[in-house]
């Protein structure tokens, strides 16, 4: 797709949108020195608080791993609210049309049936896990915390369209960057948001803490929920520790939790507590070293038997990752109509996978120009972006999909849009995506917003934080 790129901001060089008029007409007042001296206030308050990523296979001078500051960028990406409207609505009707179909897997296998999804797609996928098969799960919700990744590209006439590029199913992270870049903004620029009316954000942790005691077991008015993380090395254990702390629950690693008599329990200072609601952080490989991974020390054995006898739940369910699987991706529009009867509101991005031979052709023939990315891979890792690759990276990509077709898909290289940034010599613009959360209890909720992720190098399309990239505030205008 080689059109030219989308601005969120400028409609032309000499021409703003109409959502960001006020936000450009107060940004043009604000001398340099101000906005120099803000950003490094921010980088300060955010060292201080502790807000860092963990950079797997990084190390620092002494071998030790390194966690980096993600970039906060003070330039707000806003959408208006009718675009916002229509992007939730596609996003509920995405997540209601996943669950049903990881319910349909484990259990009637419909789809598959209506010669769909071809089988061998599911029952040999590394994500389907057979211990599931006819688990009843609390309001049939397997995935309770969705982060939908979502970009915008120019279409034929020139506008920018919102597609999904992938479904974050299985524990997806950072909503807590979100709410801390919303707290960053109205700590920097208050007066912003008596000019503007922009949706709130800050009640995302209460949303979840209700979405997760609506699937409790127990039939108490105060479940226990617990968060569940692998640890202080994780890369994403600060968000761990501020949703516990943000909720009001317990942070648990695996050895603070026992099974007994079918039930799970917590030790505490005043004994074993009984444990109704595990949000989890941990693969489902860790879970419960009985059932899945014998060596792993950061579940709690005998887990899973508890879990399929009804006596706790665990969120994201156990499984989920069959749903949010890239080989599974190019179904979902089939799936909302399967399950639904309703045409998809939000578009995917053409894809071509590997398992199929004619796409396996068009992908090794043109590999420099599409984004190929292995079908379990994330954080940007195990892609290529073809044309940002040497001869050499795409010759030595081409060798590995063609030993291993099936673990690999392939997409345009879409040109997404962009946003004013502040980079080290001024503004200019950077390339963004969108990770709206979506809730699935008793109903589907969201808060009006998400994580806009930026790639901060001059002309890269890779936003991950573990890629060097960096967040910015998300408006939802009210008006």
């Amino acid at each position: 797709m080689s059109r030219p790129m989308f601005d969120e901001m400028n409609a032309s060089p000499s021409e703003v949108r109409t959502h960001y008029l006020n936000y450009a007409r107060w940004l043009a007042q604000q001398p340099e020195e101000v906005m120099a001296s803000r950003r490094q206030e921010a980088e300060m308050i955010f060292r201080r608080v502790g807000i860092t990523f963990a950079v797997y296979g990084a190390k620092d001078e002494d071998g030790a791993g390194t966690e980096r500051l993600i970039p906060f960028d003070l330039i707000p990406r806003i959408i208006p609210a009718h675009e916002w409207k229509s992007m939730q609505a596609g996003l509920v009707q995405r997540v209601t049309a996943l669950n049903r179909f990881i319910h349909d897997i484990y259990h009637g296998q419909e789809i598959i049936k209506a010669g769909l999804i071809p089988s061998e797609q599911i029952f040999q996928n590394a994500q389907f896990r057979p211990e599931m098969m006819g688990v009843d799960v609390p309001n049939q919700i397997y995935s309770h915390i969705s982060g939908i990744d979502i970009v915008r590209a120019p279409n034929a006439q020139g506008e920018g369209e919102y597609y999904v590029l992938e479904d974050n199913l299985r524990v997806p992270s950072g909503v807590s960057y979100m709410l801390e870049d919303r707290k960053m903004m109205m700590r920097l620029f208050p007066d912003l948001f008596t000019q503007n009316r922009v949706a709130p954000v800050a009640h995302y942790p209460d949303l979840l803490l209700e979405t997760l005691r609506a699937v409790s077991p127990a039939t108490t008015a105060e479940p226990t929920v617990v968060v569940l993380t692998p640890g202080m090395y994780n890369s994403a254990y600060f968000e761990h520790a501020f949703l516990a702390q943000q909720m009001g629950v317990e942070l648990v690693e695996g050895q603070d939790l026992f099974v007994k008599d079918n039930f799970v329990y917590m030790r505490t200072t005043k004994g074993p507590k009984r444990v109704d609601v595990i949000y989890r952080r941990v693969d489902d490989d860790f879970l419960d070293p009985l059932a899945f991974r014998p060596t792993s020390t950061l579940g709690c054995a005998g887990l899973l038997g508890v879990y399929r006898s009804g006596n706790v739940t665990i969120c994201n369910a156990v499984g989920t990752g069959i749903a949010d699987d890239k080989s599974i991706y190019p179904y979902v529009p089939k799936m909302i109509e399967f399950y639904l009867g309703e045409k998809p509101i939000l578009k995917n991005v053409p894809t071509y996978m590997g398992r199929n031979p004619d796409d396996l052709k068009y992908m090794l023939d043109n590999m420099a120009e599409l984004v190929v990315k292995e079908v379990h891979g994330a954080g940007g890792y195990g892609m290529l972006v073809g044309p940002a690759a040497t001869k050499a990276e795409v010759d030595e990509f081409r060798a590995v999909v063609k030993a291993k077709p099936d673990g690999y898909i392939a997409q345009p290289t879409l040109s997404l849009s962009t946003c004013p940034t502040y980079v080290e010599k001024g503004i200019a613009p950077r390339h963004i995506d969108l990770r709206p959360f979506v809730l699935s209890g008793k109903e589907v909720q969201m808060v009006p917003g998400g994580l806009t992720r930026v790639a901060l190098k001059e002309g890269s399309l890779v936003v991950n934080s573990s890629q060097g990239g960096g967040t910015k505030d998300t408006w939802i205008l009210e008006n």
